[in-house]
Order: structure tokens, then sequence, then C-alpha cells
């Protein structure tokens, strides 16, 4: 493939790609790469004036490095879409869910300030994926870790899921127990309490489908 005939978009889809394939968000894989972490954001793929904008050479090649992938498997997941049917998935980081405006009372993603992330594809629309920021989920989750949630997947005993309550408050636990008047949470972290919930004081519990290791 000739480089006058490649677009913007087929090589941020690339790199969306290689971030997935190696189970890391684009600001993860940014990071990893020794970069900026808002390198690969979808506010950066286009200029101030609105046209599309072209990644740096350094930064794929950076990114490349940092996650062991030849030029060629890169111009692979350029040109191959084939083998992984790969579906945009919102993204915000685990520390902004709480805040007003990301979510309805269902649980579903809404609003502004969302960016993307790309993943295999999911049987949910409304699916959404949050990256851990810090240690506090530590074995289970670790920092820079990005977790798929699915607010349409029936929830079961033994599902670690994301929970938010009325007041704003949003938790990952393991869900031991969920009764018509209760919800009980294991912590993942044995340094964090479990946690007994009225269900009139939850607005939502979604089950984690997928995350990164």
């Amino acid at each position: 493939m000739a480089a006058s005939q490649l677009t913007h978009s087929q090589i941020w889809t690339a790199i969306d790609r290689l971030a997935a394939r190696s189970g890391l968000s684009p600001s993860g894989l940014a990071k990893k790469a020794g970069l900026d972490p808002t390198t690969f954001n979808k506010s950066k793929r286009i200029t101030p004036d609105g046209r599309a904008r072209w990644p740096s050479t350094e930064s794929v090649a950076k990114s490349l490095a940092a996650t062991g992938v030849s030029i060629d498997a890169f111009v692979k997941l350029i040109v191959d879409s084939s083998r992984t049917v790969v579906q945009a998935v919102p993204l915000i980081g685990f520390a902004e869910a709480g805040a007003g405006g990301f979510f309805d009372d269902g649980g579903f993603p809404v609003g502004k300030g969302w960016d993307e992330v790309a993943f295999p594809a999911v049987n949910d629309q409304h699916a959404y994926a949050l990256e851990i920021s810090g240690d506090s989920m530590k074995p289970a989750y670790r920092d820079g870790d990005v977790i798929l949630v699915s607010p349409a997947a029936p929830v079961r005993r033994g599902d670690r899921v994301v929970v938010k309550t009325k007041d704003g408050e949003v938790m990952v636990k393991e869900l031991k127990r969920k009764t018509a008047k209760t919800v009980e949470l294991q912590s993942l972290n044995t340094h964090h309490r479990d946690r007994t919930l009225a269900m009139k004081d939850v607005l939502w519990v979604a089950r984690i489908v997928w995350a990164s290791q």
C-alpha cells in the first residue's frame, strides 16, 4: 500500500488496534511508549482548525517498540480488517465516573467528555470502558488497566461489577448476593472493606465483561 493511499482514519484505527491487542487504551499505549498520555486522544487527531492530523512517525515508532510489534505487523493492522471485528467503545477514567453527566439513571453512557477505545466487538451497543487509576483495586486491577462494562449483561453472583449509588459514589466490587432489598459486595482488595448497600440507595449495577491484564 503506497503512502499516498493511506487515510488518516486508517492510521488512527491501526493505533487503536495496536492498543487493543496489547490490552491498553490509547492513552495507556501512549504512556507505555513514554509519550504524553494525550498523544493518541481523539481530540489530538484533528488540528484546531478542524483538519485531520497524522500521528508523528516518532510516536508510532515508540509505540511499536513498547509493544514489541514489528512494522510489518503494524501494516497488517492498517490493511487487515477481516481478522477481528473492532468496535469503538466510549472511554473515561474511573476517577471521573462519579461525576455527573456521564451516565443516565439506567447506567448507560451519555453526554460529552468521553474518549474512545477500540475493542473486539461486544453484543451491547451501550458498552463502555473505564481506565483504572491508582492501586486501590490490586491485585485484580492495576493502574492503567481498562475494564469493559456492559450495562445490558445479566448480573450473577461472583461477577465483578461496577456499582453507582444515588449519592454519586462509584465502586468496583465482586457481587456476593443481590436481593430485592440489598446488594452485598466483596472488595477486590483485602485492605478495603466489603459493602452491603440498600437497593433503594443504588442507582445501577453493571457487569464487567472484559479487562486488560
